[in-house]
């Protein structure tokens, strides 16, 4: 569609040709359809009444009645049939401006199945339907008059969703979404149950992209990482689109105030059992998740096993120490029984010894004191031959040995010359 119409006159107050300076250089031409739509056209039209009849042309009002004839041919024959998904209720058309903060803005622009998730794209193609097919201009050739209501509606919903601050407010409260959570009691799968939750959730975070739940082969990092995110969880919602308004409109400053303070209270309220809410949640969540109870199992096996090395670590020793003092023990013993065997071989040689030494000294006297035969040995003789065995015995402290000296002079006695043998031992010591 192409319309011509003259251009108004340069000013006087133009600059002068070449007193002008072009910093770049002019694109090319092209050619748009352009479909006037929407409240612009009856802002557009209203402008054109309220302006001075000398200031307009009569060329740029015809092109303005043509332009608004097209619009409204356009609106009459516009084929909603593939355009419009979403049934509209009778309630909904007949929701009353007036208590917009009452109204589903995403039901009113035929978004109640992506919600929270519809882009900007979705919103401003959905509001380009409805006002299409909701337009003033549309119900008024239909024979409707006055029947703007759900309009206003649609631009109110539109105005809050393509803000960004509003739509977060009203986000933060839609009541199409749950805030209800699962106690952990349930007895469903854990991820079927708690996971689309944490992803409810996760649209209120100020930072993204948010961790996701995951299944039973997450690794125990990523399963710890996913936690601690949740439990200093940085949430941007709020609450003031539930804030009370001065209905009245006429109070005075101090009403103000009161109202503010009132509503601030209130949102902080709000916000405070909000956090309580999903930390219980998320308490939930850690509680009965089966990754978790697999983690402490694995830690409790880890303390146990090294508690188990502990144990038998201090088994060993102590093994080791008690063995240690038995063989010390056992080496004592050992010690004082050889000690003792020492002693009684001590005391058997020197029984034998004394015995030795009396038998030597019978020996003497049965061979009479190694007097010739038949003559009897002075007492001079006798304690000669006792001052020699003396000596014998004081150099012999073998029993053996005395022996020895016995069978030695008891043979030389017999062959004559036992005297002798006497001088002779003696001589040797």
């Amino acid at each position: 569609m192409a319309f011509e119409f003259t251009l108004r006159a340069v000013p006087a107050t133009a600059p002068a040709a070449g007193a002008s300076k072009v910093h770049g250089a002019i694109s090319a031409t092209q050619e748009r359809v352009l479909s006037p739509v929407g409240v612009y056209v009856q802002h557009y039209l209203r402008r054109l009444e309220s302006t001075d009849a000398d200031d307009q042309s009569d060329h740029l009002k015809a092109h303005a009645e043509h332009a608004a004839a097209e619009a409204a041919k356009a609106i009459n024959n516009l084929d909603l049939s593939d355009e419009e998904d979403e049934e509209e209720s009778e309630d909904l058309l007949m929701t009353d401006p007036k208590d917009w903060k009452e109204q589903d803005h995403y039901a009113v622009l035929g978004l109640s199945k992506l919600r929270y998730r519809a882009t900007l794209d979705d919103i401003i193609k959905s509001h380009r339907k409805k006002v299409l097919r909701h337009h003033p201009d549309k119900k008024a050739a239909q024979g409707h008059l006055n029947d703007d209501g759900f309009f206003k509606c649609i631009q109110k919903a539109f105005d809050i969703l393509t803000d960004h601050t509003k739509r977060r407010q009203w986000d933060s409260v839609d009541p199409a979404i749950s805030n209800d959570v699962p106690t952990g009691k349930e007895k469903t799968d854990f991820y079927e149950t708690f996971g689309p939750v944490f992803v409810r959730e996760a649209r209120f975070s100020n930072i993204q992209p948010v961790p996701v739940l995951g299944d039973d082969s997450t690794s125990r990092e990523d399963v710890e990482r996913f936690y601690e995110f949740w439990y200093s969880f940085d949430s941007w919602r709020s609450f003031e689109y539930l804030d009370k308004e001065d209905i009245s409109g006429g109070g005075n400053r101090d009403d103000k105030r009161y109202n503010d303070a009132k509503n601030r209270k209130e949102r902080a309220t709000r916000k405070k059992e909000d956090i309580q809410r999903l930390r219980t949640f998320v308490d939930s969540a850690l509680k009965v998740d089966p990754r978790m109870a697999r983690f402490k199992e694995e830690d409790k096996l880890k303390r146990n096993s090294k508690r188990n090395a502990r144990e038998e670590e201090a088994k060993r020793v102590a093994e080791e120490k008690k063995a240690a003092e038995e063989a010390a023990k056992l080496a004592i013993e050992n010690a004082s029984l050889q000690e003792e065997e020492q002693k009684k071989a001590r005391q058997q040689a020197h029984k034998a010894l004394k015995k030795e030494q009396r038998a030597l000294k019978i020996a003497f006297k049965s061979m009479n004191y190694f007097a010739p035969a038949g003559a009897t040995p002075s007492d001079a003789d006798i304690a000669a031959v006792t001052a020699k065995l003396d000596q014998i015995t004081a150099a012999k402290h073998d029993a053996e040995a005395l022996v020895a000296v016995r069978t030695e002079l008891e043979a030389a006695q017999a062959a004559g010359n036992g005297l002798a043998a006497l001088d002779g031992i003696v001589a040797k010591l």
